[in-house]
């Protein structure tokens, strides 16, 4: 193959350019040349054809597969985490009512227990208490009645002391006892 000068290729392409340029049509749209370019664009249409069919859409179409396989696979294990979180959440719900039931077991258990010790110790309490105002009353009936005893001895000696003071008449002690028991039995008659 021989190259051309440049001087050659530079006058090949005048002549086609004032070829043209006398037409006045572009030469894509030029009818002339339709046939030829009828062949290539076949030509063309035909290897595009084959390379998208051979080698380009089989590709396309197994990650496309491929892709819809994994969605499929994604969609089928969403669904299954979503059916064990189900699960898990029926199993805490069991789980936590089980264990307010066995709650309110115990403290009812430990309610009834305490009652139970709270009533022996009341009662024990209350025995202790009582046991004591007994002793007490029978303390304070002694003190009372000695009391008494003494305040009628003061008092039948004071009366003994008063009536030899004011009348001096000598009255015994055991007559300003007597006097002094009949005004107290007086009293508690009034009362």
């Amino acid at each position: 193959m021989t190259h051309a000068p440049h001087s050659e290729v530079a006058n090949y392409a005048a002549e086609a350019a004032a070829e043209h340029a006398e037409s006045g049509v572009f030469p894509p749209f030029d009818p002339t040349y339709f046939a030829s370019q009828l062949f290539w664009l076949a030509i063309a249409f035909v290897i595009l054809y084959v390379a998208l069919d051979r080698f380009i859409l089989p590709k396309i179409k197994t990650t496309i597969e491929d892709r819809r396989d994994r969605i499929a696979d994604d969609l089928d294990a969403a669904a299954q985490a979503k059916a064990d979180a189900e699960a898990a959440g029926e199993a805490y719900e069991k789980s936590l009512a089980d264990a307010r039931t066995k709650a309110h077991g115990i403290a009812a258990k430990t309610r009834q227990a305490l009652d139970a010790e709270i009533a022996k110790e009341t009662a024990g309490v209350e025995a202790e208490l009582s046991a004591k105002q007994d002793a007490a009353e029978t303390a304070i009936r002694k003190a009372k009645d000695k009391a008494f005893a003494e305040v009628r001895g003061i008092a039948a000696t004071a009366t003994v002391d008063l009536v030899s003071a004011l009348v001096g008449v000598d009255v015994t002690e055991g007559d300003a006892g007597k006097a002094v028991d009949a005004r107290i039995k007086a009293k508690e008659a009034q009362a």
